[in-house]
């Protein structure tokens, strides 16, 4: 194993608090890691850091938390990048690949509202209560369940979100189970949503360690810490969103759900950003088979939106 190695991240809290836990599973994984210098992390600010007053699909998408940070890879600033799952777009650069997925978080959203344990769900909130969020698949799924809802725009880290609805900015908000975990939030009244209340993001509460496609010391370090069966889900659902060309600029949901003897379970949506219409579907099949359960998922969905669904 090469010597340092050197991990790139962004600078919010969570960002963080992932790369902290990546870095202790690779330094359990190999002990040599735990010495002076041997593992060390470097802060990148990336383009979705920096502008956080406009929607991503109005500025380039997801792919704006990633490209600084693998411009460090490709540059070899950096060894590692460690990224969230549902951040990464659909494709990577060439020359580079994610090499390692670890065991899953809870991929289930929260409702986070001022009305606390009073609001259980989205059933719960007020007539016309304003709800912020930045994602159209939220939004989306929100407005088809609740069409009096008042979306707010709003983006910003876990805490910044937070504090806007104890602010009275909005009424309620949603955010990820998996982060406020790995944050060590209390998440005890909060209202955790069901899939099929709010399907989850492609990839939410998955990590995953990107690295040169070249780097086969890297990719050989990584492989004690990959969990096969949250590879293989996340591998299912980003097949689904390549059939879709997937982006921000339209609501796509995917949750596939392993069950532990060989099956895995695909739900996957799309959506308009208005609620007004919803096409959904479910695949089962081998876990061996994650790559054609999502891409048949995916052409269903093509098929059910019809052609002029993906029109820009």
């Amino acid at each position: 194993m090469r010597l340092p190695i050197v991990v790139g991240t962004r600078g919010s809290p969570l960002a963080i608090a992932q790369t902290r836990h990546v870095c202790a599973q690779l330094v359990a994984a190999h002990p040599a890691l735990a010495e002076d210098g041997a593992l060390r992390t470097t802060v990148i600010t990336t383009s979705g850091d920096r502008i956080v007053d406009r929607p991503l699909a109005e500025i380039g998408g997801k792919g704006l938390f990633t490209k600084e940070i693998e411009e460090a890879l490709l540059d070899r600033r950096i060894d590692l990048a460690v990224h969230s799952m549902k951040d990464v777009p659909t494709w990577l650069p060439e020359g580079l690949e994610i090499a390692a997925i670890p065991a899953r978080e809870d991929p289930r959203d929260v409702l986070i509202a001022r009305g606390g344990p009073a609001v259980a769900g989205i059933a719960d909130l007020p007539q016309g209560a304003r709800v912020g969020t930045g994602s159209l698949r939220r939004q989306a799924q929100l407005l088809a369940r609740r069409p009096d809802i008042a979306i707010v725009p709003m983006r910003g880290n876990v805490g910044t979100r937070m504090r806007k609805v104890a602010d009275g900015e909005a009424d309620a908000t949603l955010l990820a189970l998996a982060g406020l975990r790995r944050l060590g939030e209390d998440v005890a009244g909060m209202a955790v949503l069901t899939p099929g209340d709010m399907l989850p993001a492609v990839g939410q509460g998955a990590l995953g360690i990107e690295c040169r496609a070249s780097d086969d010391s890297a990719k050989e370090a990584l492989q004690p810490i990959v969990d096969a069966a949250t590879s293989a889900a996340v591998r299912c659902e980003r097949a689904l969103l390549a059939v879709l060309d997937g982006s921000c600029r339209m609501p796509i949901a995917g949750l596939a759900v392993p069950d532990g003897q060989g099956q895995l379970r695909l739900d996957a949506l799309i959506a308009r950003p208005d609620g007004s219409l919803c096409h959904r579907t479910q695949r089962t099949g081998a876990v061996a088979d994650a790559l054609s359960i999502g891409r048949d998922a995916g052409a269903a969905l093509r098929a059910a939106g019809g052609p002029d669904w993906f029109d820009p």
